[in-house]
């Protein structure tokens, strides 16, 4: 059993990391810079964790006072575990010449977070209250996949800030306030304990998110400046 539920916590985490190394068809990554930022995701989970307690010491936390709950999922959770993938993503990854097109943001922030959310998929799998197999699968399905959409929301701004001459810290801010905000928003609508009915909507931003990344992968994959001089005209646009 426990060989099972290890398998099952570690392969989404994998899986999707493959997927978006895949997607990427036009200039793949060195496997050590994958690997880098696969591990310091894992790592990341340690930062965010001290940067969670720090806010529940301040006295943010799930509570029937929905505001206060907000604050926590946004402020805390959200921008906790997402500032802490930001940092690698920045300031190790982002200076690299092997970072030579928009796409490679996706790649490298969906790598890091599928680092996090591989950990903390084991940690949560194997929980001795609420752990299990349930536990596992509904995470693959949902939780895993959320922390991938968020990655390619931050990304793709991280994408768009390198290759711009200007605005760049703008673009970096709004890569790491939409991962925030979306992240925040999934968790708080399960948190909030005055409306059960209100937790259909981490479904609907857990939709959105994905829409959204389908669409950011689409449009850096097609308009990569690798991509063989098609659609140059827009991509030259796109990175002004």
């Amino acid at each position: 059993m426990g060989i099972l539920l290890f398998i099952l916590a570690v392969f989404p985490g994998l899986f999707l990391s493959w997927y978006i190394w895949w997607r990427d068809k036009h200039e793949r990554e060195p496997h050590k810079y994958l690997i880098a930022c696969f591990v310091f995701g894992l790592l990341s989970v340690f930062p965010a964790l001290l940067l969670e307690e720090t806010g529940a010491y301040l006295g943010f936390g799930i509570s029937r006072d929905t505001f206060s709950t907000f604050i926590f999922a946004v402020g805390v959770i959200g921008f906790s575990e997402e500032f802490s993938k930001f940092l690698f993503l920045r300031f190790y990854i982002f200076p690299k010449k092997e970072f030579c097109e928009p796409m490679d943001g996706i790649v490298y922030s969906v790598i890091v977070g599928m680092g996090f959310a591989t950990f903390e998929n084991v940690l949560y799998v194997f929980d001795d209250k609420h752990g299990g197999i349930e536990t596992a699968l509904m995470r693959m399905i949902l939780s895993v996949p959320a922390h991938a959409s968020f990655a390619v929301l931050m990304g793709y701004f991280v994408g768009l800030a390198k290759f711009s001459d200007k605005n760049k810290f703008l673009k970096l801010c709004i890569g790491l306030l939409s991962a925030t905000i979306i992240h925040g928003l999934f968790d708080f609508f399960l948190f909030q304990k005055l409306h059960s009915s209100l937790m259909i909507f981490t479904l609907v931003t857990f939709v959105i998110a994905i829409i959204m990344s389908r669409y950011m992968i689409h449009w850096h994959v097609e308009n990569s400046p690798h991509n063989n001089g098609e659609d140059r005209d827009i991509a030259d646009h796109l990175l002004k």
